[in-house]
């Protein structure tokens, strides 16, 4: 955007609950923003943060330059200075907290899953529209500029008729048996388990190939029990899954697989999809998430032996400019500031965040085939995907 002025740029005030993983990564978002997105929309201001430890949540925004910090997250939404909620904290904190923050007029991010389940998220997709409050659900992986390059390619009909849609996320955090119970192996405090923490591929599966009509899934656990933190002679039952796969029918005809599992020894982070169509196909790593594979089958065998490699850091390609020149590659923090960036400038200047920034009607939506994928492993059967 363009400014005559740089001194009219305003300040938006941030409120966020959580200072662990996602606080520290969000912090980072509205921190560096201004400085790449040049002229902001917004100088965002770090006023409150919340947290349930006071120790804990007292040096986070000592860290991260925070104006102060409190152990309720209420003081947020009490506080007229601060016009953007952050939530950051565990899947149980966000839909009481959304709720209440949109009630007081608050813009929202919220990291995904939006709620425990599809009862959960669509209270507060109704509360942020009844308030008519902006609203965005973190699933960061949709600005990847690799990942927004993939919906270009299809959104010009490029590759024609979508035919398979599969993707994967597997990560090893969790395969030794002695790490302790935490609030992500817990159904009551988390929803469910590898199914809703990798919910990025159920979302990019509506984002890159259209909504699932049906779905058919397996869940399991491997590990039942495992020690309490900080008594590890104490054992806590683990009620969640490990790990899932589930087979996709879309609406447009075509056929998909999802696959999440906590238990992959090698790998870190590795979010994978391929997408296959007529005119070609398209792949894609997240640890590798400067680079988007793509073929076509009209070019030149004599040239083109298979699928090519491109280098998604050019000033033409999503957010090329913004970062460094071509060839310097951007990371997985990069698609916070993203994030800042585009809820700022929604709360701001109104801007939309659709198509390409998920919403609460998205994490609602992705809730709703997480919710039929666990019931049709609890029944056995295959099962439509029905919105409200």
């Amino acid at each position: 955007m363009e400014r005559e002025n740089l001194s009219d740029i305003p300040e938006v005030g941030i409120g966020m609950l959580g200072y662990a993983f996602m606080g520290k990564a969000h912090s980072n978002g509205f921190i560096q923003m201004p400085y790449l997105f040049w002229p902001p929309p917004a100088f965002p201001k770090l006023l409150l943060l919340a947290g349930r430890d006071e120790k804990s949540v007292r040096e986070a925004a000592l860290r991260y330059g925070w104006e102060k910090y409190t152990t309720d997250w209420h003081d947020i939404m009490e506080d007229d200075r601060i016009r953007i909620f952050d939530n950051g904290g565990p899947n149980i904190t966000h839909r009481d907290s959304c709720i209440e923050a949109a009630k007081a007029g608050k813009d929202i991010i919220c990291e995904k899953p939006l709620a425990r389940n599809a009862e959960e998220a669509q209270e507060m997709l109704k509360a942020v529209k009844k308030a008519g409050v902006k609203h965005c659900c973190a699933f960061n992986c949709r600005l990847v500029p690799a990942v927004r390059l993939a919906r270009n390619i299809i959104d010009e009909k490029r590759l024609g008729r979508i035919y398979h849609f599969r993707a994967q996320y597997f990560q090893e955090w969790i395969v030794d048996p002695a790490f302790p119970a935490v609030w992500r192996t817990s159904r009551e405090l988390s929803g469910t388990g590898a199914l809703g923490d990798f919910s990025h591929i159920v979302d990019l599966a509506r984002y890159l190939c259209g909504e699932p009509g049906a779905v058919q899934g397996v869940l399991t656990r491997f590990i039942d029990e495992r020690p309490m933190v900080g008594n590890p002679k104490r054992m806590v039952k683990v009620d969640v899954d490990d790990a899932f796969i589930a087979t996709v029918e879309f609406e447009n005809g075509a056929i998909g697989v999802l696959e999440g599992s906590r238990f992959c020894p090698g790998r870190k982070n590795y979010l994978f999809f391929e997408l296959n169509a007529e005119n070609g196909s398209i792949y894609y790593n997240h640890e590798h998430l400067n680079y988007l594979h793509v073929y076509y089958r009209d070019e030149d065998p004599k040239e083109t032996q298979g699928f090519h490699t491109v280098d998604v850091t050019e000033s033409f390609h999503p957010y090329g400019g913004t970062w460094w020149p071509q060839g310097h590659l951007v990371g997985w923090g990069s698609t916070f500031v993203h994030e800042a960036y585009h809820i700022v400038d929604a709360s701001i200047n109104s801007t939309p965040l659709e198509p390409h920034v998920a919403t609460f009607e998205d994490g609602y939506r992705a809730a709703v085939v997480c919710d039929a994928i666990l019931k049709s492993w609890e029944e056995g059967k295959r099962i439509l995907v029905v919105y409200d």
